[in-house]
């Protein structure tokens, strides 16, 4: 039996506060589900917990809205785009639900998925993800289903008919606590049967059992009794309360120190409120971790605290993660009793709730727990114990899997759009393996897109596709300012862009080993590459290199000599072969270009003398030679034995040459 293919469609992904789908997707790996992750827009931060690291699927994220928007008009064109659908959605949830955003990210999405083979789209969140899975069944005819949290559908979203909506369109949707559960069957009555409560889990694995956890972790208490929370600092959070707790604290009988991880719009006016009570050498807001140094904040507490609130909109936290991380670190944990806090922390048990919003019963429960080392004692061994016997990962993702399970195994049916035409494609009619994956392709390496120094890029990668040359056209970076032409408008859909500046410095700081090894590289080099162009394509290496071996690249054309920066380093990383094409004006040095060619099977470049020297199948370019007489250009044609004279037979040859080189043969 072939397993099971899923997509995770994220709005934004990874956000370093949701480390509950991290270890959800970890778990389904690990189960031997295959994932293909796609993610909307790009992360916020470079910032990532170190374990992400571990997830074997890559992310994909959607191009840029000038790409989006090409692919709405030809998806207009085909009959692809879901007309009514928008228009329905425009009229109904007006302006703000941004239909026509939602169904273009659902144009790429659709088809992204559907190339991938994969059978069911998973969404977290009941928000803009979700919205946007209601137009992707409607292309693509995919199934999805959705994770609801608390505050995505009861604020965020912003409508309950279109959360009806939602819902009526999943397969099944998994709420994470009975209580959002029943909150969601409230407002969602026609899809009752469908809700089903779905706990998020840990993964134990990252919280082992030692001589510190079955001590309840005390195996060096702290001379200063510490507090620890963690959270974005905003007003559901609880913050303030907890500083009016710790002011109500600050007596001389009681000492304590209390560490705010985090960050958020409400710092600065936390910190005024910290100096304030004169808690400044009590409090301390400490800023966003990395989850490493987030939970060694969490282990070596005396107590984890986290004083859940409701704000002036509604929003609350529903099940907070970072309270699971804390019962799993054998902390004795005080929160409010708030949404499903209550289903996780058994008051009196494995720790105390108080009523959210009421420092002063606050700030009574810390000083009961400052004074008491032997109950936080037994309220940490008591909370490890609850985690391992009800929220470990593996237990909380298997209804989950069931229902994923259930929903791959229904017969596919046959659905129709609004207008009653069939759907551009259903689980029946998807090939998973319509993209060729085991197919050798070439990477043509782009390092800026549309740019005005490569004239003829787009003619060439028409002509490449016209030739049916396996290429595979990746953009290193968008150029958002240039105004793109026809023929450009023409080849955008085949063109792959690589995440922005956030995702590739993320990347480079997950790698210091590699980026290490790029640099030492540079360092002993005689001639170097200038150094900002070097660090910019080597994130660019780093970013592409588990991408190719998923592709199956055997050979990288660089497409220009900075381009040729990054494919040299692919090169070493990977074994691949590489050409080049230089253009006319180059911001690299002359000694650097003939030394970095000397490394490539063949290429194009400018320069006669260049040419002579390198021999093999290096040739002028005829896009530098186009004006040229008839005459020159026969005679380097003679010389070179490439047709520079018909447009038609050198596209032809050069075509050829690409196969070559990436079947490893040589001219």
């Amino acid at each position: 039996m072939t397993p099971m293919r899923l997509g995770y469609l994220y709005s934004r992904y990874p956000v370093i506060s949701q480390t509950f789908c991290d270890a959800e997707m970890l778990a389904l790996e690990r189960q031997g589900i295959e994932l293909v992750i796609g993610s909307v827009y790009p992360p916020l931060t470079s910032l990532r917990h170190e374990y992400i690291a571990r997830l074997r699927a890559p992310v994909h994220y959607a191009p840029p809205q000038e790409m989006l928007k090409v692919l709405e008009e030809n998806a207009k064109a085909n009959g692809k785009w879901p007309r009514q659908l928008v228009e329905r959605h425009k009229k109904k949830y007006g302006p703000l639900a941004k239909s026509e955003q939602r169904a273009r990210n659902a144009v790429y999405f659709a088809e992204f998925f559907a190339r991938k083979g994969v059978d069911h789209v998973h969404v977290h969140f009941a928000n803009r993800a979700a919205h946007t899975a209601i137009f992707l069944k409607e292309i693509s005819g995919i199934p999805f289903s959705v994770t609801a949290h608390g505050q995505d559908f009861m604020k965020d979203l912003g409508s309950d008919d279109l959360l009806r909506e939602i819902c009526a369109a999943a397969e099944f949707v998994a709420a994470e606590t009975d209580y959002s559960r029943d909150l969601l069957r409230q407002r969602c009555p026609d899809s009752a049967t469908k809700i089903q409560r779905v706990y998020n889990g840990i993964d134990l694995e990252r919280f082992p059992k030692n001589a510190s956890t079955e001590r309840g972790g005390y195996s060096a208490p702290n001379s200063v009794p510490r507090i620890v929370s963690v959270g974005r600092l905003v007003a559901f959070k609880g913050f303030s309360d907890l500083i009016d707790a710790c002011g109500e604290l600050a007596r001389p009988d009681i000492d304590f120190v209390c560490d705010i991880v985090g960050d958020g719009p409400l710092r600065d006016s936390l910190q005024a409120q910290i100096e304030r009570l004169y808690l400044s050498s009590r409090v301390n807001l400490l800023g966003s971790l990395s989850q490493d140094a987030v939970l060694e904040k969490v282990r070596t507490a005396d107590i984890f605290a986290l004083a859940s609130t409701t704000d002036a909109q509604g929003a609350t936290d529903v099940f907070p993660t970072v309270i699971l991380e804390a019962m799993a670190s054998a902390r004795a944990v005080l929160s409010t009793r708030l949404a499903g806090i209550p289903e996780l922390v058994v008051n009196g048990e494995t720790g105390i709730l108080v009523p959210p919003g009421d420092s002063t019963a606050l700030a009574q429960a810390l000083e009961q727990l400052l004074r008491k080392p032997d109950l936080r004692l037994r309220f940490g061994r008591a909370g490890r114990v609850r985690i391992e016997q009800h929220f470990q990962i593996e237990q909380t993702v298997t209804p989950l899997m069931n229902m994923l399970n259930e929903s791959c195994s229904r017969p596919p049916l046959r659905d129709v759009d609004a207008s009653g035409s069939p759907l551009a494609a259903t689980k029946s009619t998807r090939n998973r393996a319509s993209h060729s994956e085991a197919a050798t392709e070439i990477l043509y390496l782009i390092d800026r897109w549309p740019d005005p120094e490569l004239p003829l890029l787009e003619l060439e990668l028409e002509e490449m596709k016209r030739r049916n040359a396996p290429i595979v056209p990746v953009v290193c970076e968008s150029n958002s300012s240039a105004k793109l032409d026809r023929a450009m408008q023409r080849v955008a859909p085949s063109l792959e862009f690589l995440p922005d500046a956030m995702v590739a410095e993320a990347e480079w700081r997950a790698n210091p080993s590699l980026a290490q090894q790029l640099e030492e590289d540079r360092a002993q080099q005689s001639s170097r590459a200038p150094g900002a162009i070097f660090l910019r394509q080597a994130r660019f290496a780093v970013m592409l290199r588990t991408s190719l071996r998923e592709k199956n690249v055997s050979h990288i054309h660089a497409t220009s000599s900075r381009a040729l920066v990054c494919a040299l380093m692919l090169k070493k990383l990977l074994g691949v072969t590489v050409s080049a094409t230089i253009e006319p004006r180059t911001e690299l040095s002359r000694e650097w270009i003939q030394k970095a060619l000397s490394q490539c099977v063949g290429g194009r470049v400018n320069n006669r003398t260049l040419v002579e020297k390198l021999g093999g199948a290096f040739f002028l370019d005829k896009t530098t030679f186009r004006s040229a007489p008839k005459k020159t250009l026969g005679q380097i044609t003679q010389k070179t034995r490439i047709d520079l004279t018909t447009g038609s037979r050198f596209w032809q040859q050069w075509a050829e040459l690409l196969k070559q080189w990436s079947r490893g043969q040589s001219k």
